[in-house]
Order: C-alpha cells, then sequence, then structure tokens
C-alpha cells in the first residue's frame, strides 16, 4: 500500500519502462472521495518515476451514469448515447486535468504526464472502430485502445479492488469489476496492474 492506495496486477510484465508510457485509468467514482485530488495525484507521483510519461484516461463516473439513467428511462438509440457518453469524458478529464495542474491533450506529445482528451484523442486515431457501440464498452475499453497504441502498459485506478482477488480478465468482465468488451480490447497489452483507494469510510 503506498499513498493511500491497494495495488496489485492482472497480466504480469515489465514494471519498469522509463522510455515508454503507462497509460493510467482514473475511475470516474473515484472523483466521488473526499480529498480526490490529493488521492490522484499521489497516485500519478507515485507510478511516474517507473515511466517515461503517464497518459491519464479519467473515466465518466456520475456524469456518464446519467447518461445510463437517462437511456434506462427512454431508451435512445444506441449509436447517439455511445457517442454522448464519449463526449461526457472530456468534461471529467478537464476536471481532473485542472485540479491536478496538468495539460488536456489530444495526443500524448512530449509531456511527462497528461491527461488525455479521449473524445479528440479516438477521432483522430480511429479508435472508434475498434469499439462496439452500447453500454457494454466503458473507459475501462478505451483506456485499453490507447494503453496498445502507446507501449502496451496499462493501469486501472477504481474504487475498491478486484472482488474476490481475481485476475482472470473475463471473470472479471463478469463480476462487473471492468466492462465487458475489456477483455478483448486489452488482448496484447504487456501488462495490466490494479490500484484502489483506500477508503476507511467504505
Amino acid at each position: 500500500m503506498t499513498g493511500g492506495w491497494q495495488r496489485g496486477v492482472l497480466v504480469a510484465g515489465p514494471e519498469t519502462s522509463p522510455t515508454g508510457s503507462l497509460v493510467l485509468k482514473i475511475g470516474g467514482s473515484l472523483l466521488t472521495l473526499p480529498d480526490w485530488p490529493a488521492r490522484i495525484n499521489d497516485l500519478v507521483d507515485d507510478v511516474r518515476p517507473r515511466a517515461g510519461r503517464v497518459i491519464i484516461v479519467v473515466g465518466g463516473g456520475p456524469i456518464v451514469d446519467g447518461l445510463r439513467a437517462i437511456d434506462a428511462a427512454a431508451p435512445q438509440a444506441a449509436e447517439l448515447m455511445h457517442r454522448l457518453a464519449i463526449e461526457a469524458l472530456q468534461l471529467s478529464a478537464s476536471l481532473v486535468g485542472a485540479a491536478l495542474g496538468l495539460p488536456l491533450a489530444r495526443a500524448p506529445g512530449t509531456w511527462a504526464a497528461c491527461v488525455l482528451d479521449t473524445n479528440a484523442w479516438l477521432a483522430e486515431a480511429g479508435g472508434h472502430r475498434d469499439l462496439p457501440v452500447g453500454w457494454e464498452v466503458t473507459s475501462d475499453s478505451i483506456a485499453a485502445v490507447v494503453a496498445a497504441a502507446h507501449d502496451g502498459r496499462l493501469m486501472l485506478a477504481k474504487r475498491v479492488p478486484p472482488p474476490g482477488g481475481l485476475t482472470d480478465l473475463a471473470a472479471l468482465a463478469q463480476a462487473g469489476w471492468i466492462d465487458e468488451h475489456f477483455p478483448n480490447a486489452a488482448r496484447g497489452l504487456k501488462s495490466i496492474a490494479w490500484a484502489a483507494a483506500c477508503d476507511d469510510d467504505r
């Protein structure tokens, strides 16, 4: 446990890559924790020395949950809701970038750490083609697509650790800890680690 985070590994791979990239997926539910900017900043500071650069992908959290609730109440076209959910990620990414003092980037560029505008990145990289349309895809799979394009190393930071100590991706998808498409999106990644916030109030 480092800086208020539990840590573990799902897919073993190189722990350090001083010239490569680590994609750090920040679960949107973390943004409802007390002092979340300090908690996330601690995690970024902890992983940065072991990566050439840190590319942060932020989940939608309550923002996208609101879209899910709207769609559940009166279902809309899947393509529309998929597009709106991805566009909504820019809101949470902008919030995290401002809170951590990091640039919001359409592409990782040369920054040591940045928050990725995933909507813009997907549009420019053609990443939408790799993602099914529907709620089975979340920012987990988007982060895996980003990691596949940038050195293949991913860390999933979430509110809770994997249930029951599971490490099998298919089992974790079935348990709802990652999205249904993630095992496919993450196929071929060099390493997948996880971090979970230590929350005494949970």
